[in-house]
């Protein structure tokens, strides 16, 4: 193209759009903005290595089974009555109060600010099992 036209061009575009379409987008680029840039870059790779290795497949006897899958290593026994639980309801009282629901009714139920305090809850717990109480 001849560079008089180019001309013409920018100058018809710089009229109808403003003078920021034909800017070179270089000139709005800062350092501070390239630093930010370079950090949102190193955080998407981060999540994307994170990804890869929680759906990472791995041989588990003969099968091929997500990683995720594996990783659920979960606690089911009861620190208070010390029974093994298979009831999902009890999975919400296990993660809050640290008990199954059978003795969420029985120890904390009302009583949620003392069975937060671990050292009151194991002295509570102690006396109350050697007391003989079941």
């Amino acid at each position: 193209m001849d560079l008089n036209k180019i001309a013409r061009l920018e100058k018809a575009i710089a009229q109808k759009y403003g003078q920021i379409a034909i800017a070179n987008p270089r000139s709005f680029w800062t350092q501070q903005k390239e630093e930010e840039y370079l950090e949102e870059l190193k955080d998407i790779y981060q999540n994307d290595i994170k990804s890869k290795e929680y759906n990472e497949k791995i041989n588990k006897d003969g099968f091929l089974v997500a990683k995720k899958l594996l990783n659920r290593e979960r606690d089911r026994t009861c620190p208070a009555c010390f029974t093994y639980s298979f009831n999902p309801k009890d999975d919400f009282y296990m993660n809050k109060y640290d008990c199954c629901s059978k003795c969420y009714i029985k120890f904390v139920e009302g009583r949620e600010e003392r069975w937060s305090n671990l050292t009151e809850r194991v002295e509570f717990l102690a006396a109350y099992y050697d007391q003989g109480e079941k």
